[in-house]
């Protein structure tokens, strides 16, 4: 049976001291995920991750170590939160999360990096929930480049703390069928950073978004800006489903360039397979969904929204 392990680190008593006495400081213990799975999926299936491969388990382990020596730092916290995540122990990052809210309360980047794995795991309410209250949280205060955790091949991070809490928590009420609430979380998505990368980010899901509220011609306002010369870095699927929204690519470009398994692909395929519904071709548009639920990415964020309008269908 798998269990998330405790971290012998995590649970010790740690000794600090101050100028006039010694304190003894002790970190909450982690939740127990007894499954040997990280999730059920939509449609009712287990969803187990893939191991991971020994690079990213040595950064992991570099990250858990930093935070085992420095238990006190919100940091650590979060890089071992992330990295724990990237093997794909969902539920141990959660259970990171909100051991860290205990020692850390009422901090929004831990309710962001927790939100975000609430949706991997299919809980959109819990998501939503821990997204809403970082977005009261930021409220005035100085919005931050987030350093990626897995950098792009440029190594230029291009998303904000504050566009990361808006984005997650957009997609979450889009994933639940809430679309008037996800709207405006993408809205003050798209306000945060005139980066292209979240422009056009944001952008994909406030047309898809639009469309499905049967509201066209704004739709199309919003795809005004983008154009093909921009300088993304990340985002070239999100380029690339707003140029086909635009018309200045045709089908065959967009769907070919999405033939293989991966997160970005899937993006771009959902994009294809809503842009179907949305017209009224709904066989078509199932046929892509159930194509992008035959891979194995269940963690992209393409993967879990084909899911969810499969299961609607």
């Amino acid at each position: 049976m798998y269990k998330l392990l405790f971290i012998t680190a995590f649970l010790a008593l740690l000794s600090c001291k101050n100028t006039s006495d010694e304190k003894v400081v002790k970190t909450p213990a982690f939740e127990v995920w007894t499954h040997d799975y990280q999730a059920i999926s939509i449609m009712g299936d287990t969803l187990r991750s893939a191991p991971p491969s020994e690079a990213l388990l040595q950064k992991y382990r570099e990250k858990k170590d930093a935070f085992s020596n420095n238990p006190n730092s919100l940091d650590d916290l979060i890089w071992c939160g992330r990295f724990t995540a990237y093997t794909g122990n969902y539920r141990e990052a959660i259970a990171i999360y909100t051991a860290g809210l205990k020692q850390f309360p009422n901090e929004s980047r831990l309710l962001r990096h927790r939100g975000h794995r609430y949706i991997t795991v299919r809980e959109f309410d819990k998501a939503i929930d821990d997204l809403s209250k970082a977005a009261q949280l930021i409220k005035g205060k100085e919005n931050r480049v987030e350093e990626d955790g897995m950098p792009n091949a440029q190594n230029i991070p291009v998303s904000s703390m504050h566009g990361n809490i808006y984005y997650h928590l957009g997609l979450a009420h889009y994933l639940n069928g809430d679309m008037p609430a996800g709207l405006i979380a993408y809205k003050k998505c798209l306000e945060t950073s005139p980066n292209p990368d979240n422009v056009v980010s944001a952008t994909h899901w406030i047309y898809m978004m639009l469309r499905r509220m049967d509201q066209t011609e704004e739709a199309s306002q919003y795809l005004e800006p983008i154009h093909s010369e921009l300088n993304v870095i990340e985002n070239q699927s999100y380029l690339n489903a707003c140029l086909f929204y635009k018309g200045e690519l045709q089908l065959k470009d967009v769907y070919d360039t999405a033939a293989e398994a991966s997160a970005s692909n899937s993006a771009l395929k959902y994009a294809v397979g809503n842009w179907y519904a949305y017209n009224d071709q709904m066989e078509q548009a199932k046929g892509i969904y159930n194509t992008i639920l035959s891979g194995t990415d269940w963690a992209s964020f393409g993967y879990i929204a084909a899911e969810v309008d499969r299961s609607n269908l």
